[in-house]
């Protein structure tokens, strides 16, 4: 285990963020590749109905996950702290629990998704012309729903002690193994939208069976005993006082991006499509910032589990920094790109122009999006998850659905431009507020346990 540990509470910051954010902006695209896969094959091998159909599942699936997933972060942050605090006994009852954990929300997550598709993406607009083949797909897909938990919660607990290279390994392995699939089951088979989905579906499980091996064969404090599963009431507690503030936000941010999905929708399956294509080209954009979202919640977190708090001034800088250039190099290559890029999930010129309008508006300036979420992942590290959740609600998601609500509806509005605008305009408020919070949170807490050492 030693060789994959990352010593977060000691050393330089900036060397030691980047080693551990690489491996996770990797595994982190390579997830992304899975849904990439699908739409890329689809869309060359089965028509624009059927890019459109597994296109359109994206907001609806984030939205159904993201509390689930933001569970998961609550894991990153209980398990670093006790690394950092070297409590072993509690770090054991942490793993077990939040292995448990999402098995159960694995499960519940397949029966909402296979019982609620049609009604869901109905109430989505999802298009006429879409909408049986968009149901197929996400029932498919969700059948994989709990062996997409169990890797995000096991990814966590190692992602908690530094260790973001084994994760990438397994990744690699199953996107291999889905894009393998996904050629036979759509060339091959004729399978169309039901042969991505499984495809994922299969790709997942082999993601989660990997990580699941891998810490039973563990033999430090985040050893995996099967026979010892069991939820424990505190550890439970504190996973739900970290990670459902973050989920809860993630699905709310998720309902407003339904929401900008209905509006899309309101165009017509050409502009689904385009939009479909380019916000997957911005995912991978995303991924690669979120690496230092998720490297500045673990080393903030072990950091504060042992005490070294004037460190986390170094962390947020370091973070900050990195997101910055990763937003500002990456969004605006997608730009530059950008009509290659979207040549690649549909040939169609109808396609590619509506998704390029989407790409120059959003990529631009989508390291924004970066400088708000490393804030956010500095005040959760250090405990802080609720203050985080009301300032996005209230700043990204509230203010992007009054804008839909209001702007959006003025004729003389009433575009896709409308629409993607209200990304940058949103980032920018809530990343300030964000930064005041930090600001308030770090003279209170911080400077205070600083003092009393």
């Amino acid at each position: 285990m030693k060789k994959y540990e990352i010593d977060m509470c000691s050393g330089s910051v900036f060397r030691k963020m980047l080693v551990f954010a690489i491996p996770l902006m990797f595994s982190g695209i390579l997830q992304l590749l899975f849904n990439a896969a699908d739409i890329v094959v689809v869309g060359r091998f089965a028509g624009d109905n059927a890019l459109a159909a597994v296109g359109s599942n994206g907001a609806l699936i984030n939205l159904l996950t993201n509390l689930f997933i933001g569970m998961s972060i609550g894991t990153n942050v209980l398990v670093a702290q006790y690394y950092g605090a070297k409590k072993d006994s509690d770090l054991r009852e942490t793993v077990h629990t939040s292995m448990l954990l999402s098995i159960y929300s694995g499960v519940l997550l397949t029966v909402i998704g296979i019982a609620g598709a049609r009604v869901l993406l109905e109430l989505m607009q999802a298009p006429e012309e879409v909408l049986d083949l968009a149901v197929l797909y996400l029932r498919i897909y969700f059948l994989g729903m709990t062996s997409t938990m169990v890797y995000n919660f096991g990814s966590a607990i190692l992602r908690a002690v530094g260790d973001t290279k084994r994760p990438l390994y397994y990744l690699i392995e199953a996107g291999v193994i889905n894009v393998l699939l996904n050629l036979f089951f759509v060339i091959v088979c004729r399978w169309g939208v039901a042969g991505v989905a499984a495809a994922t579906a299969i790709s997942q499980t082999v993601s989660a069976t990997l990580v699941v091996r891998c810490l039973i064969r563990e033999q430090s404090s985040i050893h995996l005993d099967l026979k010892a599963l069991a939820i424990t009431r505190e550890k439970f507690a504190k996973i739900l006082r970290v990670g459902l503030p973050a989920g809860f936000q993630g699905m709310v941010f998720s309902l407003s991006n339904v929401v900008i999905q209905s509006a899309v929708n309101s165009f017509g399956a050409i502009a689904v499509a385009g939009n479909s294509a380019a916000a997957n080209i911005e995912g991978f954009v995303y991924m690669a910032m979120n690496a230092f979202y998720q490297a500045t919640i673990s080393f903030t977190s072990q950091n504060y589990g042992a005490k070294e708090y004037k460190r986390i001034y170094r962390i947020l800088l370091a973070g900050e920094v990195y997101v910055i250039a990763t937003g500002l190099i990456l969004g605006n290559f997608a730009v530059l790109f950008g009509n290659a890029l979207l040549g690649i999930y549909s040939p169609s010129a109808e396609v590619v122009a509506a998704g390029m309008m989407r790409l120059k508006i959003i990529c631009t300036v989508y390291a924004l999006c970066g400088v708000m979420d490393v804030l956010v992942g500095a005040l959760r590290g250090i405990g802080y998850a609720v203050i985080p959740m009301v300032v996005s609600l209230i700043g990204a998601c509230g203010l992007r659905l009054v804008w839909i609500a209001t702007v959006f509806k003025l004729p003389q509005y009433h575009t896709l431009t409308t629409v993607y605008v209200s990304y940058p305009i949103t980032w920018t408020i809530t990343l300030l507020v964000h930064l005041l919070t930090f600001v308030i949170v770090a003279r209170k807490v911080l400077k205070t346990k600083t003092a009393s050492l």
